[in-house]
């Protein structure tokens, strides 16, 4: 029976994409090396694997995934994943790679270069459906074949790793964190850093401290978009943000409810001071739909509208009103089941209008502003 050669098994592990990293583990030199034992019913083979850390969350993944990649291979009797723990030479090496320079960390959305759309998710006050609406835009872009990451920002009122189903830990790379993937998306969230029911008591600069960790330490690597949840009103956080990513654009959560409008705009006028522009609105809890096909409108009507025409006057540009998601109970459900709607009901009235909402800000490109054009002036 003829067995693979060693360059052959290679060839297969360059398929074998780390899951935390989202490259291939040859790529990031982690085959420490392939050896072959013939025996009459085809080859062993034994594959040495170097770790980014001895506490990797998901080596039960990867070596599941290498064992299905090399013994698919014709002649392979039998696969064998040998562990180890990369040195901290090979995490240096990693490290540098990934970043593309061994200087200190600075935040990739920030230069002017840089290509990934930055949406913070913002609301007036609490209670209105940020988090949820957030993870499932992340969700939906993610089905849509985007790279996509969420920061939540929501120290002290995070939620984003329930409604997304992360229960593990970040792994770190000495100063670099690997940011945990659910649903395709990568998140980070100061809930994983906190036991848990541990309250996060932090003033201002403590705030601005772990966001910026969250923007620089973290390795988000080419993101498409990146969405932030931050927390209700005009805070610490929102600031932070309007300086550290000067390129971010707002998008406003409400509610029908007058009163949860007229804070809202609150939460968009600062945009006005900070310089970033508003995308739209997002109205939540716009109606219960009934048997008979009716709406019952359970907080009122309006209060996405009027929140879009007051943003416009007072930016001067055209704010829309991206969407309108109903009441909808599988929505609460699959945020707390943590796999978010558009994946477990993506007929609902719900996830169609997240979807909606979801397509219409992957499809926009970033601005100019800023960005080199390549261009050099002529001397006559």
């Amino acid at each position: 029976m003829p067995i693979p050669t060693v360059e052959q098994i290679h060839a297969a592990l360059e398929g074998v994409i780390d899951p935390e990293i989202r490259r291939p583990i040859t790529e990031l030199k982690m085959v420490r090396s392939v050896d072959l034992d013939e025996s009459p019913d085809g080859a062993r083979v034994t594959v040495g694997i170097d770790l980014t850390t001895a506490g990797c969350p998901l080596k039960d993944t990867l070596t599941r995934d290498i064992t299905a990649a090399v013994g698919a291979l014709e002649g392979v009797a039998s696969v064998e994943v040998a562990m180890g723990v990369m040195s901290e030479a090979q995490r240096s090496e990693l490290r540098t790679m990934l970043r593309g320079t061994d200087a200190a960390p600075e935040i990739p959305f920030a230069k002017p270069d840089s290509l990934t759309r930055v949406y913070a998710i913002a609301s007036g006050k609490g209670g209105v459906g940020k988090s949820s609406v957030t993870a499932n835009l992340a969700v939906a872009m993610a089905q849509s074949g985007l790279k996509v990451g969420v920061i939540d920002a929501d120290i002290y009122g995070f939620s984003i790793p329930r409604m997304l189903g992360v229960s593990q830990q970040p792994t770190k790379v000495d100063d670099m964190i690997l940011p945990p993937v659910a649903h395709g998306v990568k998140v980070i969230s100061i809930g994983m850093f906190v036991p848990p029911g541990r309250p996060v008591v932090w003033r201002g600069p403590m705030l601005h401290r772990a966001l910026e960790q969250f923007l620089a330490d973290v390795y988000w690597g080419d993101l498409d978009v990146l969405l932030l949840d931050l927390p209700p009103g005009t805070g610490d956080i929102a600031i932070s943000v309007a300086q550290l990513l000067p390129n971010s654009e707002l998008v406003v959560i409400t509610t029908p409810q007058v009163a949860a409008a007229e804070v809202a705009e609150r939460a968009g006028a600062i945009a006005i001071q900070t310089r970033q522009r508003i995308v739209g609105v997002v109205e939540n809890m716009s109606w219960l739909e009934q048997p008979d096909g009716t709406r019952l409108e359970v907080f009122g009507s309006g209060g996405g509208a009027a929140v879009a025409d007051s943003l416009s006057r007072a930016t001067g540009s055209a704010v829309a009103l991206l969407g309108q998601i109903p009441l909808d109970m599988a929505l609460r459900e699959a945020g707390d089941g943590g796999t978010p709607v558009v994946a477990t009901a993506p007929e609902s009235g719900a996830a169609r209008v997240l979807a909606h909402v979801a397509a219409g800000l992957a499809r926009r490109s970033r601005g100019l502003a800023g960005r080199s054009l390549g261009l050099e002036p002529v001397q006559h």
